[in-house]
């Protein structure tokens, strides 16, 4: 029987192979049918259809036929390099482009060119001078210029346009990046002294006259080869029969520009002088740098064009003045109006008396701004932390304004035959009006090099004098119910361990939350009330309050909760962390029992907790309790907090999932009775204002309405982290995993949070690193995405309002807290002001401050 079933068993295992196999067979057969079909169809098709070229288009009558642009790729790198090539600048050139590969490529959605007779071997000697003697085949007479390309290089086609409109196309010209071999081949070349070569890599370009005087003996220098590469020997083929080299030029090197950091070139900050004045750069060896590049490109762009629309402005502001007409007048004559549409019209153009709005002069002492001074650190008088160090995003500023400053300078350096280098920034003032711009006074440390005429290398300082003046308000429209301002935010509020594709934009991102940011500080200002015209869905909100004893703080703030929050808003619910004392324990459960019973939609929970308090441990037990969801929006809050329904909309517009925390700058009141005013109050028979006092005349107040922000009666607490938004799936990540529970009574948890998060990115910036080495491939990996970046997004929230409570710091803390603790304290002194008039006009702190100095 055994025998039998091993027999059966074995008949079986035979049929299912014989089955598998003729399955791959016949999907072998099909495939190999399918791509012959797809080879036949590309042979079927001209070389003018390759490229979408109409026969009669030249460059006597067409724009789009300045040059053509062959790029070199394998059959490996169609789906992946050559496809982010096409999709990024490929669509941009000011001419056409096409694909040289092997014989039996096939891309049915790629203009390519699967040379006869010619396979993917490196190096590609035969590959480059067949893909030569292409184009001088088809297309010699269509185009001014030849560019030859690798698929691992990125071309700004707007610059090269304008470089190439430059150059007479007429002579002979091969234009590159020249090179005569590293250290290491110096010599073995076969190069003669004054003989050179364009180094393929950053591009290589060709006049029309060089490549007809080149291409007939392309077969003589296939035959005669020197060395393995290729670019040096079409160097020397150009050399022989065109008569000419490679252009020997200094700044071949930054306009044709090679990394040398190999695979992970382009993988850091864009933002750099290479970049920006480059018109191609190389190497970008992953498909996912490409359309970083590009896209980073795309906002360079942009800000092009709205610098050439303001300088249009000007330009018409500085016409209409010269002709007499009035401001108010937006006609140049009676029906002839200065611009085509009004504003009522898609194809307006903007109003160039916007201009005027930016020459803002003082009209009394108030409106004078002081200047922060930067040099090591930054200096400021009316901060409370008069000298700090420079923050990452002044940084970045200066830096632009210093890189265009020079490029504005350098424009005309080779008619006038010097250069000039930015070397230091010594020192600086700035001022910034939030509604007018920047004001900038730099000291800079210049190079002055002269190259024409008595060549000299001195070193200069100069004084920079800067304003930055902002523009009017650009505002994008709700189309076909899309709210672009909302895009991200949008896109970003996925369902739970939803995937997204590969994103680079942070610079963008930061951009973004400035100018929503400062659009909510206008709206303050000019108090507009308007409702959204799309209403979108509210995510819902859980306020987290660690709670130690405090029963009548916690009343006033559940009344606070109440009145905004559950009869306002209706997506907002509580939970409280809420450590176990028996004399207070009751009556706080029993407050919120009640409030639970009379608003049973809302989710009102509390955890009780054990042993001495500690806020890390509260928070980090209620993040991770099942009150909370992974799509909530948790905000941590503190019990001595007032807050009104503006404060419920920032957070859900300033959190978003996968990409941003939010920690508000609240505004902390002063002691509202310090010791001074208590004696005046005092002398003159007045009862001083107590700590009871202040919560009967907060318990009493509106809370929907405003609080009073003035200098003289509280600050916006910069350092503290304590409150901040986040969803609860991005707070559980494994690199962030919740609240440091170590940390025994109140303050620095928060600290630590922030250090986490910050850590987490520096972390997620590896990410890049990882693209680069080939660990990770953002596009054939779908299920292992990206970690994203979180970024921490801080802003004045004048709606959040901490009320004044006395600070008693205990000695038994440790050292971090305890010092934190009395910063603390001390900023609720007073403001400067305040501080001033109690220290000049109390004779004994005066007398004391004598004794100090003598006693030095």
């Amino acid at each position: 029987m055994s025998q039998r079933k091993k027999i059966l068993y074995g008949l079986f295992g035979i049929i299912i192979g014989l089955c598998v196999g003729a399955l791959f067979r016949n999907y072998r057969t099909l495939e190999i049918v399918s791509m012959c079909n797809s080879i036949n169809s590309m042979k079927q098709k001209s070389a003018l259809e390759i490229i979408g070229l109409h026969p009669s288009e030249t460059p006597e009558n067409s724009q789009r036929n300045l040059v053509f642009v062959g790029v070199m790729t394998a059959k490996d790198f169609l789906q992946s390099r050559a496809r982010a090539v096409y999709d990024t600048w490929g669509k941009t050139i000011p001419g056409r482009i096409a694909f040289f590969s092997s014989e039996e490529s096939v891309a049915d959605d790629l203009p390519l060119v699967a040379l006869k007779g010619v396979d993917d071997r490196y190096p590609p000697q035969k590959k480059s001078f067949m893909m030569l003697h292409y184009m001088y085949e088809h297309y010699i007479d269509k185009f001014e210029w030849f560019a030859r390309a690798d698929d691992d290089v990125f071309i700004r086609t707007d610059k090269l346009e304008k470089f190439l409109r430059s150059v007479d196309s007429a002579k002979p010209q091969f234009i590159g990046q020249a090179g005569r071999g590293n250290s290491e081949e110096f010599g073995l070349l076969s190069l003669e002294f004054d003989e050179n070569f364009c180094m393929g890599g950053p591009g290589v370009i060709m006049s029309r006259e060089t490549l007809r005087r080149v291409a007939p003996h392309i077969p003589t220098c296939l035959k005669n080869l020197y060395s393995t590469h290729e670019d040096v020997e079409v160097g020397r083929c150009v050399q022989k029969f065109a008569g000419i080299p490679c252009t020997w030029n200094y700044e071949m090197q930054s306009i044709l520009h090679h990394n040398s950091s190999g695979s992970r070139a382009f993988s850091g900050n864009l933002k750099n002088k290479e970049v920006h004045s480059a018109i191609t750069l190389h190497p970008v060896k992953k498909p996912a740098f490409m359309y970083r590049l590009h896209a980073y490109t795309l906002g360079l762009k942009a800000q092009e064009l709205r610098q050439q629309s303001l300088m249009l402005h000007r330009d018409i502001a500085q016409m209409t003045a010269l002709l007499q007409i009035p401001r108010i007048n937006k006609n140049l004559a009676p029906g002839v109006p200065i611009f085509p549409s009004d504003e009522t019209s898609a194809d307006y153009l903007g109003d160039h008396s916007i201009l005027d709005l930016n020459r803002h002069r003082p009209s009394h002492l108030d409106e004078i701004i002081e200047w922060d001074f930067i040099a090591k650190s930054l200096y400021s008088g009316m901060h409370p932390n008069p000298k700090r160090k420079i923050e990452s995003s002044l940084t970045e500023g200066l830096n632009d304004v210093v890189r265009e400053i020079m490029e504005h300078i350098n424009n005309f350096s080779r008619q006038r035959g010097r250069v000039i280098e930015f070397r230091e920034l010594l020192y600086g003032y700035m001022r910034v009006n939030s509604l007018y711009g920047q004001d900038l006074i730099l000291d800079l440390l210049l190079v002055y090099k002269k190259y024409r005429g008595k060549k000299m290398t001195v070193p200069v300082r100069r004084h920079l004098y800067i304003q930055r003046s902002f523009t009017d308000i650009r505002v994008r429209e709700i189309t076909r119910d899309v709210v672009p301002a909302l895009a991200v935010t949008l896109d970003s509020r996925l369902p739970v361990g939803s995937t997204r594709p590969f994103d680079n934009s942070t610079g963008l991102d930061r951009m973004r939350s400035f100018l929503n940011s400062g659009w909510e500080r206008l709206s303050d200002s000019f108090a507009i009330s308007n409702p959204p015209m799309i209403e979108m869905p509210k995510d819902r909100i859980v306020f987290i309050i660690p709670l130690a004893g405090r029963p009548e703080t916690f009343m006033r703030f559940l009344r606070n909760f109440e009145q905004v929050a559950l009869k306002q808003d209706l997506r907002t619910d509580l939970l409280v962390s809420l450590y176990v004392d028996p004399s207070d324990s009751s009556l706080l459960t029993n407050l919120l029992d009640q409030l639970r019973s009379r608003y049973p939609q809302n989710r009102i929970n509390y955890l009780q907790l054990q042993g001495n308090f500690s806020r890390g441990v509260a928070l980090d037990r209620a993040i991770k309790s099942p009150f909370c969801k992974q799509d909530d929006i948790l905000f941590f809050i503190d019990v001595d907090m007032i807050f009104t329904q503006r404060t419920l909309d920032r957070i859900r517009a300033n959190v978003i999932r996968n990409r941003q925390v939010y920690l508000p700058i609240v505004f902390s009141e002063y002691d509202p009775h310090p010791e001074s005013l208590g004696r005046l109050y005092q002398e003159q028979g007045l009862k001083p204002i107590t700590t009871e006092h202040l919560f009967l005349s907060v318990n009493d107040q509106n809370f929907s309405s405003n609080y009073p922000i003035t200098n003289a009666n509280g600050y916006f607490r910069q350092f503290g982290y304590g409150l901040a938004g986040i969803y609860k799936s991005d707070i559980l990540r494994p690199d962030l995993d919740g609240f440091n529970t170590d940390i025994t009574g109140w303050g620095l948890e928060d600290v630590k949070f922030l250090e986490t998060i910050i850590a987490a990115n520096l972390k997620g910036s590896q990410r890049l690193l990882d693209v680069a080495d080939g660990r990770v491939d953002p596009f054939q990996d779908p299920h292992k995405p990206l970690q994203q970046e979180l970024v921490v997004f801080r802003a004045p929230d004048p709606s959040l309002v901490h009320i004044f409570h006395p600070i008693n710091c205990d000695r038994n803390l440790e050292e971090a807290q305890y010092k934190m603790c009395l910063g603390t304290k001390a900023n609720t002194l007073g403001s400067f002001r305040t501080l001033e008039e109690r220290f000049v006009h109390d004779r004994e702190l005066l007398l004391f401050g004598r004794r100090a100095r003598g006693s030095r």
